[in-house]
């Protein structure tokens, strides 16, 4: 009797076995991600806005797929939003207007087990229209960037996850100032401010204990008038920078120098050369392994890919690939570094393109993941 459940055993161990090799083979979804869709829910002069708030999808790792799972928070504009370090808590902004309150918001959640986001705490940014949020690299503080009012505001991050003011940082020529985002250098010791109404990108000093920024010696770095800077990307051996410009459509290339400060290196064009129409440029990612560059494009309604060549930083053009929507704003590389999603605003959908590991080139999956008004999308860690 005992060797027959011995066998039974053993046959029961090669039939899962089976099925296991199987589902592998058949590259069938084995490790799934959860994404944070950041909205638009009212009507504003750039967008109609109809999402609800928060958007909470899973995607899985091995073939790309989303689902809609829930309404993670229902709160007024989340047009950024951001995971913690310890992937327990999300942050997101409140982009409110002059019209709408005194000042916007930036919201403390903490992740429920389900994936939805319990309200721990909600602050002011003492400014209009807060439009990013960055994390130093130790994930104690939190920079948010206010579009309108000249001021970037810094929070230090408390045991329980929400959020402590710690510095009003006030920027120069504040009426004409657009802070659009802040970036910190691999190191942790430089924050790089990308002010899209000055042409400038300003830099500070970065105190990791007491979280305050103090001006560079070099202070900025100048633009060209008109470039509107306003993302960064650090490259990953932490040489050099690269900065999408919104307004005439171009990426810049910055060595970073060892006191922080930057030297523009290369100007490139966003777009293809056979390009007339308008456009503004939105968002910049580099993939996880150090040789591609992506940015988004609205009007021309495309991701550029650009090779990075690892010892000068120069960028070369691979090609600009059509998304199935309209204005694309917000993107995201998936954990894994094969799936890119980009958030189309107008459109209300989510493109999906393999990236090809070797060329950096991208393939348009045919499914296009339906959502209202998406603007900003943010992966955690599998679980």
């Amino acid at each position: 009797m005992k060797f027959v459940r011995y066998i039974c055993l053993i046959l029961v161990s090669m039939f899962v076995s089976s099925i296991y090799a199987q589902m592998k083979k058949q590259n069938l979804p084995d490790s799934i991600n959860r994404m944070y869709v950041g909205t638009y829910t009212k009507k504003e002069g750039h967008v109609d806005g109809k999402a609800k708030g928060i958007y909470l999808l899973s995607q899985h790792s091995s073939n790309g797929k989303l689902n809609f799972v829930t309404t993670a928070a229902e709160i007024v504009n989340p047009s950024f939003v951001k995971v913690g370090k310890q992937g327990k808590y999300v942050y997101a902004v409140s982009e409110l207007g002059p019209g709408d309150a005194t000042n916007g918001f930036i919201y403390s959640f903490e992740i429920q087990p389900d994936g939805t986001l319990k309200n721990i705490g909600k602050l002011s940014t003492v400014g209009h229209a807060p439009c990013h949020i960055a994390l130093d690299r130790s994930g104690k503080f939190i920079f948010v960037s206010n579009y309108l009012g000249g001021v970037v505001m810094v929070y230090r991050v408390g045991e329980n996850g929400a959020l402590v003011p710690n510095q009003e940082l006030k920027l120069e020529q504040p009426d004409k100032a657009h802070a659009h985002s802040v970036k910190i250098s691999r190191d942790n010791r430089y924050a790089y401010i990308a002010d899209l109404g000055n042409d400038m990108v300003w830099i500070y000093d970065f105190d990791v204990k007491s979280g305050i920024l103090e001006a560079n010696e070099q202070k900025s770095v100048q633009l060209k008038d008109g470039a509107g800077p306003r993302h960064l990307s650090m490259g990953i051996n932490g040489n050099f920078a690269f900065s999408i410009n919104e307004l005439n459509s171009t990426i810049n290339t910055f060595r970073i120098l060892k006191n922080g400060g930057l030297e523009i290196i290369q100007e490139i064009s966003s777009l293809p050369a056979s390009f007339r129409a308008s456009n503004s440029a939105a968002d910049i990612h580099i993939h996880p392994n150090g040789k591609f560059l992506y940015v988004s494009n609205r009007g021309h309604n495309s991701i550029g890919v650009f090779e990075i060549d690892p010892g000068s930083g120069m960028l070369s053009r691979i090609e600009n690939s059509p998304i199935a929507g309209k204005t694309p704003r917000n993107f995201a590389i998936d954990p894994s570094g094969k799936y890119l999603y980009a958030a189309s605003q107008d459109t209300g959908n989510i493109s999906i393109f393999e990236i090809n590991q070797k060329s950096g080139k991208l393939k348009i999956q045919p499914a296009v993941f339906e959502i209202p008004t998406p603007v900003c999308l943010e992966f955690v860690k599998s679980y």
